[in-house]
Protein backbone atom coordinates (compact mmCIF):
# COMPACT_ATOMS: atom_id res chain seq x y z
CA UNK A 1 0.00 0.00 0.00
CA UNK A 2 1.25 3.33 -0.88
CA UNK A 3 2.78 5.63 1.83
CA UNK A 4 0.69 9.16 2.84
CA UNK A 5 2.62 12.61 3.20
CA UNK A 6 1.17 16.20 4.13
CA UNK A 7 -0.03 17.51 0.44
CA UNK A 8 0.37 21.24 3.04
CA UNK A 9 4.23 20.17 2.19
CA UNK A 10 4.04 20.12 -1.47
CA UNK A 11 1.75 23.59 -1.10
CA UNK A 12 4.37 25.15 1.70
CA UNK A 13 6.73 23.94 -1.23
CA UNK A 14 4.25 26.27 -4.17
CA UNK A 15 3.76 29.43 -1.90
CA UNK A 16 8.06 29.30 -1.43
CA UNK A 17 8.21 29.37 -5.06
CA UNK A 18 6.08 32.13 -5.70
CA UNK A 19 7.14 34.30 -3.27
CA UNK A 20 10.59 33.91 -4.59
CA UNK A 21 9.56 34.19 -8.19
CA UNK A 22 8.31 37.64 -6.66
CA UNK A 23 10.85 38.83 -5.38
CA UNK A 24 13.28 37.52 -8.81
CA UNK A 25 10.44 39.67 -10.94
CA UNK A 26 10.98 43.16 -8.26
CA UNK A 27 14.70 42.89 -8.52
CA UNK A 28 14.23 42.28 -12.29
CA UNK A 29 12.12 45.17 -12.54
CA UNK A 30 14.44 47.17 -10.36
CA UNK A 31 17.67 46.40 -12.83
CA UNK A 32 15.34 47.21 -16.65
CA UNK A 33 15.93 50.21 -18.04
CA UNK A 34 13.37 50.08 -20.44
CA UNK A 35 10.36 51.61 -19.10
CA UNK A 36 8.32 48.70 -21.07
CA UNK A 37 10.39 45.82 -19.79
CA UNK A 38 9.98 47.44 -16.28
CA UNK A 39 6.54 47.30 -15.71
CA UNK A 40 6.44 43.68 -17.49
CA UNK A 41 8.25 42.63 -14.90
CA UNK A 42 6.34 44.16 -12.47
CA UNK A 43 3.09 42.70 -13.86
CA UNK A 44 4.65 39.07 -13.41
CA UNK A 45 5.84 39.98 -9.61
CA UNK A 46 1.69 40.68 -8.92
CA UNK A 47 1.05 37.60 -11.08
CA UNK A 48 3.15 35.15 -8.27
CA UNK A 49 1.64 37.64 -5.50
CA UNK A 50 -1.54 35.84 -6.52
CA UNK A 51 -0.62 32.48 -6.88
CA UNK A 52 1.05 32.76 -3.49
CA UNK A 53 -2.34 33.52 -2.18
CA UNK A 54 -3.81 30.51 -4.13
CA UNK A 55 -1.50 28.45 -2.48
CA UNK A 56 -2.08 29.70 0.99
CA UNK A 57 -5.22 29.16 0.61
CA UNK A 58 -4.55 25.81 -0.96
CA UNK A 59 -2.38 24.75 2.00
CA UNK A 60 -5.13 25.41 4.63
CA UNK A 61 -7.00 22.57 2.81
CA UNK A 62 -5.01 20.13 2.08
CA UNK A 63 -4.50 17.50 4.42
CA UNK A 64 -2.95 13.66 3.88
CA UNK A 65 -2.75 12.37 0.05
CA UNK A 66 -2.07 8.66 -1.67
CA UNK A 67 1.03 8.29 -2.91
CA UNK A 68 1.12 7.22 -6.57
CA UNK A 69 1.47 3.43 -6.30
CA UNK A 70 4.65 3.33 -8.29
CA UNK A 71 6.42 5.25 -5.50
CA UNK A 72 7.73 4.70 -1.90
CA UNK A 73 7.37 7.55 0.51
CA UNK A 74 11.26 7.52 0.41
CA UNK A 75 11.40 7.72 -3.32
CA UNK A 76 8.88 10.77 -4.20
CA UNK A 77 10.39 12.58 -1.23
CA UNK A 78 13.27 12.70 -2.59
CA UNK A 79 11.92 13.38 -5.80
CA UNK A 80 9.84 16.34 -5.05
CA UNK A 81 12.71 17.65 -3.41
CA UNK A 82 14.74 17.00 -6.61
CA UNK A 83 12.14 19.08 -8.38
CA UNK A 84 12.98 21.66 -5.79
CA UNK A 85 16.25 21.92 -5.34
CA UNK A 86 16.96 21.84 -9.00
CA UNK A 87 14.52 24.83 -9.52
CA UNK A 88 16.03 27.94 -10.75
CA UNK A 89 14.48 30.21 -8.49
CA UNK A 90 16.19 28.17 -5.64
CA UNK A 91 19.58 28.55 -7.19
CA UNK A 92 22.34 30.53 -5.13
CA UNK A 93 23.59 32.08 -8.16
CA UNK A 94 20.20 33.55 -9.60
CA UNK A 95 20.24 37.15 -8.17
CA UNK A 96 24.14 37.46 -8.63
CA UNK A 97 23.16 36.47 -12.68
CA UNK A 98 20.56 38.84 -12.59
CA UNK A 99 22.83 41.75 -11.50
CA UNK A 100 25.77 40.77 -13.75
CA UNK A 101 22.96 40.19 -17.12
CA UNK A 102 24.51 41.97 -19.91
CA UNK A 103 20.66 42.77 -21.23
CA UNK A 104 17.10 42.77 -20.76
CA UNK A 105 17.08 39.75 -22.65
CA UNK A 106 19.19 37.58 -20.22
CA UNK A 107 16.89 38.64 -17.30
CA UNK A 108 13.56 37.39 -19.64
CA UNK A 109 15.64 34.27 -20.38
CA UNK A 110 16.40 33.64 -16.62
CA UNK A 111 12.46 34.21 -16.03
CA UNK A 112 11.48 31.48 -19.01
CA UNK A 113 13.57 29.23 -17.09
CA UNK A 114 12.05 30.03 -13.62
CA UNK A 115 8.59 29.73 -15.27
CA UNK A 116 9.55 26.42 -16.66
CA UNK A 117 10.67 24.80 -13.85
CA UNK A 118 7.66 26.31 -12.10
CA UNK A 119 5.49 24.57 -14.77
CA UNK A 120 6.71 21.07 -14.20
CA UNK A 121 6.53 21.68 -10.28
CA UNK A 122 2.94 22.22 -10.53
CA UNK A 123 1.81 19.33 -12.99
CA UNK A 124 3.40 17.15 -10.60
CA UNK A 125 1.81 19.01 -7.65
CA UNK A 126 -1.64 18.19 -9.73
CA UNK A 127 -0.44 14.57 -9.74
CA UNK A 128 -1.00 14.27 -5.89
CA UNK A 129 -3.87 16.72 -5.11
CA UNK A 130 -7.22 15.45 -4.42
CA UNK A 131 -9.78 15.73 -7.53
CA UNK A 132 -11.67 18.44 -6.03
CA UNK A 133 -8.24 21.27 -5.49
CA UNK A 134 -6.95 19.83 -8.83
CA UNK A 135 -8.86 22.80 -10.98
CA UNK A 136 -6.66 25.51 -8.71
CA UNK A 137 -3.92 23.75 -9.23
CA UNK A 138 -4.40 23.72 -13.04
CA UNK A 139 -5.35 27.57 -13.34
CA UNK A 140 -1.84 28.33 -12.18
CA UNK A 141 -0.23 25.73 -14.57
CA UNK A 142 -2.27 27.15 -17.35
CA UNK A 143 -1.50 31.39 -15.68
CA UNK A 144 2.39 29.99 -16.30
CA UNK A 145 2.27 28.49 -19.56
CA UNK A 146 0.86 31.96 -20.35
CA UNK A 147 3.74 33.93 -18.91
CA UNK A 148 6.15 31.70 -20.63
CA UNK A 149 4.27 32.81 -23.74
CA UNK A 150 4.68 36.27 -22.75
CA UNK A 151 8.18 36.27 -21.68
CA UNK A 152 8.96 34.44 -25.28
CA UNK A 153 7.07 36.64 -27.24
CA UNK A 154 9.29 39.78 -25.18
CA UNK A 155 12.14 38.12 -26.29
CA UNK A 156 11.63 38.32 -29.51
CA UNK A 157 10.29 42.03 -30.14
Amino acid sequence: MAGFFHAAEIAEAAVNIEQKGQTFYVNAAESAKNPDVKDFFLYFAKEEAKHEQIFLQFKERLGKVELPAWSTSDEYAAYLQALIDSHSIFSPELKKRLVEADSENEAIRLAMGFEKDTILFFMEMKELVPDSEKKFVQQCIDEERSHLRQLSKMLSS
